[in-house]
């Protein structure tokens, strides 16, 4: 029996994408689009509204493992992270290729959808590990906040590094792009959605504390061997954004007595 091509709606998330896989085996669907419920775009295939079912999405995660092996596994997992257009589309055409061929799969470098998908992961790991090094906290009122911009959902890949560096402090990372926040105290941690994050104003040592950042950073650079070519090629230019050494310095507070004030 042919399979009929139908379009899914989901709620966007990991186990709702699997649970989207489970029904189109049970039902004999392919999924030939799939789109989170806040779009409103049409489609040329019947629209099939899925729901999220977390004992559905345990079954299927738990047959990677068995059917994928860990490696093919792992790239399905983090290739839902990526930013890979049509995404679950690749994604779905690689659980296929699983299922049918086993653990090989993960290592066929020549198929095109393992290639597709192999390449975004490539893409997602290398922009987690630069974030290691380019994420700049700032202390607000004993919180540790910073900001990043990325192309793919890192925070999960970050969240090992810089809760195992930081176990004994309280600090979020948020993630402007996909607008979620990485929260974390000792012993605990969560990524929630975060619909708009407002930092507030620096205090006076931490504004000393950026001063300080920024001398450092002019300070350690040799003028006769300026190259800004070389330096955007290992540190681009995207990433400058969220970066202390690369914002204009802020000016000191008013007292509050004179705030509001004529000049």
């Amino acid at each position: 029996m042919d399979w009929t091509p139908v379009c899914y709606e989901y709620d966007g998330t990991f186990a709702g994408f699997l649970t989207c896989v489970f029904d189109s085996w049970v039902n004999r669907e392919e999924p030939a689009e799939f789109r989170w419920e806040e779009g409103v775009c049409g489609s040329l295939y019947p629209v099939t509204a899925v729901e999220t079912d977390r004992t559905k999405a345990e079954r299927v995660y738990r047959s990677f493992r068995r059917k994928f092996g860990y490696e093919g596994r792992e790239l399905v997992v983090r290739g839902f992270l990526t930013c890979l257009p049509e995404r679950e589309v690749w994604l779905w055409r690689l659980i296929q290729k699983g299922y049918s061929q086993g653990p090989s799969m993960a290592r066929d470098l020549t198929d095109p959808v393992v290639d597709r998908v192999r390449k975004a992961v490539y893409h997602l790991n290398h922009e987690a590990h630069l974030y290691t090094g380019f994420v700049r906290f700032s202390e607000l009122e004993g919180v540790l906040v910073g900001e990043i911009e990325p192309k793919n959902r890192v925070l999960p890949l970050l969240r090992l590094h810089f809760c195992g560096r930081y176990p004994q402090e309280r600090f979020v990372l948020y993630d402007r792009t996909h607008r979620e926040a990485l929260l974390h105290q000792p012993g605990r941690w969560a990524i929630l959605p975060a619909e708009d994050v407002q930092p507030g104003p620096a205090g006076p040592e931490e504004r000393t504390f950026r001063k300080l950042w920024r001398a450092f950073y002019d300070t350690i650079a040799i003028q006769a061997r300026t190259n800004p070519k070389c330096r955007m090629t290992q540190m681009p230019k995207r990433y400058w954004g969220c970066m202390t050494e690369f914002q204009p310095e802020e000016p000191p507070a008013l007292p509050e007595h004179t705030k509001g004030a004529a000049p």
